[in-house]
């Protein structure tokens, strides 16, 4: 079934078809329809879940913690300020190996205080263990959603899932999304058996207190998180057979014969082809890195797809104040060994409109330029 709808009623149609069966949730804009939506539907019989309104985003995944270890499929969305709030609770998740989905509406970070979309929220969960999803579309989030909770839920990997959309791009601008069918999804994935969780029958104790023990558990969640990587191809594969809808850990856009690459991700991506094809019938060979999948981090396939291009620009939609973008020097260090000049733009902090044009003129400033750079586009 194909239906208009905005990023938030596709994400909650996710969580639907997957028969989640806990949402904790607090209300932050631009995230708030997602779990008006599941309130919605929770009242008039549609979906049987429970639905719990916390008294902030500290206690919601808190809640969604503690739901998810006794073994109920449990979801939450956040944003903005409202992630930052969980921080203390993300490695936590993540340390207890907890399967859990969340869905994060992108929003840039106070202050001062905007409602426009940035990856400074996104991107400061790099570092605590969770499995990273960025949507280019309102389908594509639909669609990852689902599938992060069966590549969560492999046994070899067992790690919290992060699906990204950009605020108010995705949140409310409707489009065209195939709904597939629930006998499929029931299908494609199974009810949720975890091996260990909480049982009042069979008591057991969950992230306790460890000292020269500590490292061993660390390397096993890094471990879990390279696993990810084979277990995400397997079930996009999976799930291309099933919807004829093709997903990869990154996504090339007529790279295969560039002389210059731009390199971004998000909804964004959508204006950079466009400025891709312009480029194109202007005879200029141009292409398109779009990363899709941010942790694990896919090296060998951003090593391969980029190695022969000689000219690269980075553009970052987000800012580590003191430094710089922060995809330039993940996707540098990928390129540890390429002779190829690597530039730097970032651009559209706070949700600030790039147009295609303006994505052009980047591609073109790489093309000419004889050494690296970095350029912030305010």
């Amino acid at each position: 079934m194909k239906d208009l709808m905005d990023g938030n009623t596709a994400a909650a149609w996710a969580v639907k078809l997957a028969r989640v069966k806990c949402v904790p949730c607090f209300p932050i804009t631009p995230q708030t329809e997602l779990i008006e939506t599941l309130a919605k539907w929770k009242s008039e019989g549609k979906w049987n879940g429970e639905f719990r309104t916390m008294e902030s985003e500290h206690g919601v995944l808190a809640a969604a913690l503690g739901a998810e270890m006794t073994g109920a499929r449990t979801f939450t969305a956040t944003s903005s300020q409202g992630l930052e709030l969980m921080h203390e609770i993300l490695p936590i998740v993540s340390g207890t190996r907890n399967p859990l989905v969340m869905a994060n509406v992108s929003r840039g970070i106070s202050a001062p205080i905007t409602l426009w979309s940035d990856h400074n929220d996104f991107l400061s969960v790099r570092d605590c263990g969770w499995l990273m999803f960025c949507c280019e579309t309102n389908q594509e989030v639909l669609d990852t959603i689902i599938m992060a909770y069966k590549i969560s839920e492999n046994k070899n990997v067992l790690l919290p899932s992060l699906v990204n959309m950009d605020g108010f791009i995705h949140s409310y601008t409707r489009m065209e999304v195939d709904i597939p069918d629930q006998k499929k999804i029931d299908k494609f994935l199974p009810k949720l058996n975890l091996k260990i969780k909480v049982d009042v029958d069979n008591p057991l104790s969950l992230g306790v207190p460890v000292m020269d023990e500590y490292s061993f558990f660390r390397v096993n969640l890094h471990k879990a998180q390279l696993n990810a990587l084979h277990v995400i191809k397997k079930v996009q594969k999976e799930w291309a057979k099933f919807t004829k809808r093709k997903y990869d850990l990154v996504e090339s856009y007529k790279l295969s014969d560039a002389d210059v690459a731009l390199v971004g991700m998000g909804a964004n991506a959508t204006v950079m082809k466009a400025a891709i094809d312009s480029l194109r019938n202007k005879g200029i060979r141009a292409g398109l890195l779009r990363l899709r999948v941010i942790r694990p981090l896919p090296k060998d396939e951003i090593y391969n797809m980029l190695k022969d291009i000689k000219k690269i620009a980075v553009i970052d939609q987000n800012i580590s104040p003191g430094i710089g973008g922060i995809m330039f020097p993940e996707i540098k260090s990928c390129l540890y060994d390429s002779d190829a000049i690597v530039c730097n733009y970032v651009a559209g902090l706070g949700g600030k409109p790039i147009s295609q044009q303006i994505y052009e003129k980047f591609a073109l400033e790489t093309l000419k330029t004889k050494k690296p750079f970095r350029k912030f586009v305010i």
